[in-house]
């Protein structure tokens, strides 16, 4: 395989932007961490720590409406300034002192995530210009494996910053790394011509083009779907994690962190691979196998034997990010420029929302039915799914030639 993970690394604006996506991703995660501590801490309720998760997830519902923002300016400053101001967003809760004053962190993570909601749609248009084509698809999968070896570490650095000195300490590092974001995009060289007007067009008629565009596109619709349903089908099978290790393997909650580290493992390895494997088959072919690994390995979690566990939480790993990077690779290069915010956002709704439904689904199942079932539906859906792709007609291989109009047809 021709692996170009080098090239990447020395290209000047990939460099910087991966220094900006660890950076804020670091902050990010310690925090999402550490709040839900500090909301239990203060409240003693665990149903209001767990709002910490919705919150955050909540704004991509307006993923579309937002992604609109990013159309509507150059990307570079917007981003430079959304980093900005999440920054000063976040030393919000150095404030929070009591039980009284948790009001105020809910309202941080709501606009935290609306921001992480814009600049996602704005970084990846802007990106979609910074690095060259033939580099997208490696790139993509650096920034996922950089994006989930934050989530390994963060939360570690989180809890322990906030049980050596407390909430806003956390806060602070999250202020932190939002500014030196804004640092990395200040220095990205990338030529912007200011965003093309259209007339006086209402917002919602402005929203609704990248969403059209997203869904009449034959390449693009079956790969975010694909996306979608790999995202929902790991929030179903999730659920089911404690439920494996206590009645299927009779084994600690705390081996939970050794599945979890496997996954990570092989997440990683996926994303390095990502960009040499779609230079030799095309986007629906490497999603198609992605997610077929992924429901392997889920169906395989379902067995009370440990290797057999162990080896499926790491084909989970290795199958779960390849329908992500796809789909979004895909969207970077069949979507006009003038759009890219819109539908990048779009695709995020679609490829994100679904999975806080999923986990509530995946938790009522888990609480009333043997964790089998759950596992076994999983994986069974996540093969249907891959088939579905696989098997995609004429329309979808011929579209791979080239980028379609906004109106969704074949330029």
């Amino acid at each position: 395989m021709n692996w170009r993970t080098l090239e990447v690394v020395k290209d000047r604006n990939a460099g910087l932007y991966l220094g900006g996506v660890i950076a804020s991703g670091f902050g990010d995660s310690a925090m999402s961490l550490a709040a839900g501590i500090w909301v239990k801490t203060l409240t003693g309720s665990n149903g209001l720590a767990a709002l910490v998760g919705f919150c955050l997830w909540l704004p991509t519902f307006a993923g579309p409406v937002i992604g609109t923002v990013a159309d509507r300016v150059r990307r570079r400053p917007l981003l430079v300034a959304a980093n900005l101001v999440l920054a000063a967003v976040a030393t919000a809760p150095i404030a929070v002192r009591s039980a009284a004053d948790v009001w105020l962190l809910f309202a941080v993570l709501t606009l935290l995530g609306a921001g992480m909601v814009l600049t996602e749609a704005a970084e990846t248009a802007l990106m979609a210009a910074a690095v060259p084509r033939e580099l997208r698809g490696d790139f993509n999968g650096l920034v996922f494996t950089a994006m989930e070896s934050t989530k390994l570490l963060a939360p570690l650095a989180g809890a322990w910053l906030f049980t050596a000195f407390g909430g806003p300490a956390v806060a602070v590092l999250d202020a932190v790394s939002f500014v030196l974001a804004a640092l990395a995009f200040r220095f990205i060289r990338v030529p912007e011509e200011p965003p093309a007007t259209r007339g006086e067009r209402a917002w919602t008629a402005r929203t609704a083009e990248g969403a059209r565009h997203l869904w009449r596109h034959p390449v693009l619709r079956p790969l975010v779907v694909a996306g979608g349903t790999a995202m929902a089908l790991s929030s179903l099978s999730s659920t089911a994690t404690f439920a494996v290790l206590d009645t299927g393997l009779h084994r600690s909650p705390a081996y939970a962190g050794v599945l979890t580290a496997l996954q990570g493992l092989g997440s990683v390895v996926s994303g390095l691979a990502a960009g040499a494997l779609m230079r030799r088959m095309p986007e629906r072919v490497f999603s198609a196998a992605g997610l077929s690994l992924f429901a392997l390995g889920v169906l395989a979690r379902a067995t009370p034997w440990l290797p057999v566990v162990l080896g499926g939480s790491l084909l989970v790993g290795l199958g779960l990010p390849c329908a992500l990077i796809a789909a979004m690779t895909a969207v970077q290069r069949e979507t006009p420029g003038e759009l890219l915010g819109r539908v990048a956002a779009t695709a995020g709704t679609l490829m994100f929302a679904p999975t806080g439904i999923a986990l509530l689904i995946g938790t009522a199942m888990v609480a009333g039915l043997d964790h089998r079932v759950q596992l076994l539906t999983a994986g069974a859906l996540g093969l249907a799914g891959a088939a579905a792709l696989a098997l995609a007609g004429r329309e979808g291989r011929d579209a791979d030639a080239g980028p379609v109009t906004a109106d969704g047809r074949l330029a």
